[in-house]
């Protein structure tokens, strides 16, 4: 099953959920607000996309800002970086879109794929 994961408020993820309609792709809901990613799920989609941690923080969203992320995370362990993914939903980048949960898009990369514009070989 593919499962969209957003925030119901944010125009990029009505966006990509208008586009996947558009598409007539068969997709479930999670709304990262309500039903945040586990540090275990956040490890394996890291795992997933190849992708540096650090695209999996929400680095224009108010928490990630008035933690002062910007400066301390790469001071930050991986492990401790898990724990504050995990701690709240809002922290973690969106859209996320899990294609039948054997590959995953993040962030920008969603719509991207969705438009036929994504790289995958880079």
């Amino acid at each position: 099953m593919n499962t969209l994961i957003c925030y119901k408020k944010c125009t990029t993820c009505k966006a990509v959920e208008k586009l996947m309609k558009d598409q007539a792709i068969d997709y479930g809901i999670r709304e990262i607000d309500k039903d945040n990613p586990t540090k275990d799920e956040l490890k394996k989609w890291k795992e997933m996309s190849g992708l540096d941690l650090k695209r999996f923080f929400n680095t224009s969203g108010k928490i990630y800002k008035e933690m002062g992320l910007s400066k301390k995370l790469k001071d930050i362990p991986e492990d401790e970086q898990f724990d504050m993914l995990a701690s709240d939903g809002m922290l973690v980048k969106r859209p996320i879109l899990l294609l039948d949960d054997s590959r995953i898009f993040v962030g920008p990369d969603v719509k991207k794929y969705l438009l036929g514009e994504l790289d995958e070989d880079k």
